[in-house]
């Protein structure tokens, strides 16, 4: 059943050399397979998976999000690599410096090499 399989989010790539940098030099993620068909990371026990493909980058929503324990300092190192976090002002959602904020959680988005909408997590209380 699927509730019981491991699921891998799949990332469409213009250039995947250039992603393949951009994940293992910017994010810092540890790369686990390397085929003509895809490359794939660990990301916590879960999986990203890069595929090369014309339309890559062109989604206009998040593809990604990793939830982290501290955001402040997840966007602090990311910065420190020259990742730029997103600003947003839209219904429901107004960043103040790369963040949106509720009383559940906070929240960055940023982009990866190609153009894709990642975003990193914190969820707040219990």
């Amino acid at each position: 059943m699927l509730s019981e399989s491991p699921i891998v989010a799949i990332i469409p790539v213009s250039d995947l050399a250039r992603a393949k940098r951009f994940y293992t030099d910017t994010l810092g993620l540890t790369m686990t397979k390397e085929s003509e068909e895809d490359t794939r990371f660990d990301c916590g026990g879960t999986t990203i998976g890069l595929y090369e493909t014309p339309h890559g980058g062109q989604a206009a929503h998040t593809l990604a999000s990793w939830k982290v324990g501290d955001l402040d300092a997840e966007m602090s190192t990311l910065r420190s690599k020259g990742v730029t976090f997103e600003e947003y002002d839209l219904p429901g959602i107004k960043t103040v410096d790369g963040v949106v904020e509720s009383d559940t959680m906070r929240g960055a988005w940023f982009k990866d090499s190609e153009g894709n909408i990642l975003c990193v997590t914190e969820e707040l209380g219990g």
